[in-house]
């Protein structure tokens, strides 16, 4: 297959913090209940030696993002993030402009610490509020009530930082049209740049998933979702990812990286890392998932390339949750592969309705946007 030159794409930082005061019974992420206190600088230590280990791999590039997720990372005290991210800067080049965002639950402790956190460089605060309804957020396994989120919200909108965001979930157990709205309502009226708004789903290996509760049908998700829309549209949020609305100018670069196939780095329990080699080779690396194990100092589970044949999926995986037009060029640099190798599923899509065609991009249509499960499916390698 003939080899096309490839750039070496934008590259962020991804540093996972493991810890939760309780898991939430609908978590399938990579989070552990805390027993005891928080091994705040110990973590640290470790996290910045999985990065050592890792530094050689991103070719010296410099950092545009830092995205701090978990578990919990605001159990992290403001002493342990000033430590992280003074460590972070001293082995990695940061640009000047680095969004650095921290996930924050709106427990009252985490809230007073926002102001350390934006001391040791933390300038984008993202609150997992999920509702304002105490009975929903009871069911969902929270444990704050509504006034603790909008406390956080104030307050993260008084620190002056570059921007929040706050996390809403809709589709909720036995959750009304009218609630699933105002929950809307109550979150719009925070004025927050950013919302993402996402859908519940039941995952397998969680708590809702061995015993599911009754959930909306799909034409009670349909209504909340279409008037959903409609209302953040006229609050002036613009939708340019699945599930993320933000005002202009206020969209998550690291996210946008993400979906961009660009290159990250992961550090910490579980983290999962791209990161594309001088010579073209996509390196995937995953780390060690459980704290104990990653915290004896073996950081690494596996790291692997990716074969060419599933590049094209992994590609339009990403690509396609963006709304946003895509370059046609930008395949061939990011993947090293020629364009005619897709042709006939690049065909097939357009034929389907589920994409649209320029000389420069290729767009999602609203068809697409529906059926994306049915469009990706295109990009399947037969090989295994």
């Amino acid at each position: 297959m003939p080899c096309v030159m490839v750039e070496l794409p934008p590259l962020s930082l991804y540093i996972h913090i493991p810890w939760c005061v309780q898991k939430c019974p609908y978590c399938d992420f990579n989070s552990h209940a805390l027993k005891g206190e928080v091994p705040h600088e110990e973590y640290v230590r470790h996290l910045l030696a999985d990065l050592d280990n890792d530094v050689a791999l991103t070719a010296g590039r410099e950092v545009s993002t830092i995205f701090i997720g978990g578990g919990t990372p605001s159990l992290l005290s403001s002493e342990a993030m000033q430590l992280l991210l003074d460590g972070v800067r001293a082995r990695l080049p940061l640009a000047t402009d680095a969004e650095i965002t921290m996930e924050a639950n709106p427990g009252t402790v985490e809230a007073d610490r926002f102001s350390g956190y934006q001391r040791a460089g933390v300038n984008r605060i993202s609150i997992g509020v999920q509702s304002f309804s105490p009975q929903k957020l009871q069911r969902l396994g929270r444990i704050h009530g509504p006034e603790e989120a909008i406390r956080a919200a104030h307050l993260a909108a008084g620190l002056g930082l570059r921007s929040f965001n706050l996390d809403l979930m809709h589709g909720l157990p036995d959750q009304s049209l009218a609630e699933a709205l105002d929950d809307l309502k109550q979150a719009i009226a925070l004025n927050p740049p950013h919302l993402s708004w996402y859908q519940l789903t039941i995952e397998p290996n969680t708590l809702f998933g061995s015993r599911p509760p009754v959930l909306p049908d799909d034409d009670s998700l349909w209504d909340i979702f279409e008037q959903g829309d409609a209302l953040l549209r006229a609050a002036g949020y613009q939708q340019y990812e699945t599930s993320a609305y933000a005002k202009p100018g206020y969209r998550c670069e690291h996210n946008l990286n993400y979906w961009r196939f660009g290159d990250y780095l992961g550090v910490g329990c579980g983290a999962h890392g791209k990161l594309t080699q001088p010579d073209g080779t996509i390196l995937r690396t995953v780390k060690t998932r459980h704290p104990r194990g990653f915290m004896a100092g073996n950081y690494q589970e596996k790291q692997f390339a990716v074969a060419d044949h599933d590049k094209p999926f992994e590609y339009f995986m990403n690509r396609f949750r963006l709304l946003e037009a895509m370059p046609r060029d930008e395949f061939s640099r990011y993947t090293g592969l020629p364009v005619a190798i897709i042709r006939p599923q690049i065909d097939c899509a357009l034929e389907k309705g589920y994409i649209t065609e320029s000389e420069q991009s290729w767009q999602i249509t609203e068809q697409g946007k529906l059926f994306l499960n049915s469009l990706l499916e295109l990009f399947l390698s037969e090989e295994e």
